[in-house]
């Protein structure tokens, strides 16, 4: 047998005997070939040895062999071993999980960190902010000092003269259509083809939209 084979043997065996549970040879091949570059008929043949030379125990169900390590070799364990290696389990499980609650709190903080500002980001910030504020300060200064500011009562007239201009031109509009109204009851034609030889633009036609008031 060649060294690699009583490698391969050494190797198994250890992994059983530390592992402590079945498995079968495919399983062993699946975790050991990655580490070790044990081949699948290489583990077979050595986990067949390993039984037959009573290092090991095999046994069959239907077509697969299971394997596992000799329990002889452990001992026995008392009632009270139990509840100490359940003690023992309980309380890495306590510990597992307040590292894994820090390991959550450490993350979130991380995350905040890397999304916050850094001094030299937060620092040009400001200075865009201070330059946004000038050019504001500068633009409130002219309006201030400008000399033709429109007076609430300029305000007032230029509003009055809006509302009579958009009554007259509901007025004027009415006055059009009752009066187009009366022409196409005797017109043999669509009012579109009237509008067209009269050559009249609607509001439509100009894209004007009459003001609400």
């Amino acid at each position: 047998m060649s060294k690699k084979d009583n490698g391969g043997l050494t190797v198994i065996f250890a992994y059983l005997n530390e592992k402590n549970r079945p498995y079968s040879a495919q399983d062993v091949f699946n975790n050991l070939q990655k580490q070790h570059g044990l081949g699948k008929t290489a583990v077979v043949k050595a986990m067949e040895q390993l039984a037959l030379e009573g290092k090991i125990k095999e046994k069959t169900y239907g077509k697969q062999k299971i394997y596992f390590a000799d329990q002889a070799q452990f001992g026995e364990v008392s009632e009270a071993d139990l509840k100490a290696i359940d003690s023992r389990i309980s309380d890495l499980s306590t510990q597992v999980q307040a590292i894994s609650q820090g390991c959550r709190q450490l993350d979130a903080e991380l995350k905040e960190l890397n999304s916050s500002l850094t001094t030299e980001e937060m620092m040009s910030e400001i200075q865009e902010l201070k330059a946004e504020c000038s050019g504001y300060r500068e633009r409130l200064e002219k309006i201030k000092s400008a000399t033709n500011h429109v007076t609430p009562e300029q305000k007032e007239m230029v509003y009055k003269e809006r509302h009579l201009y958009v009554k007259e031109w509901k007025k004027r509009k009415r006055l059009a259509s009752d009066m187009m109204g009366s022409i196409l009851e005797g017109y043999p034609k669509t009012k579109k083809q009237f509008l067209e030889e009269v050559g009249v633009e609607t509001d439509e036609d100009c894209k004007v939209t009459m003001p609400s008031t």
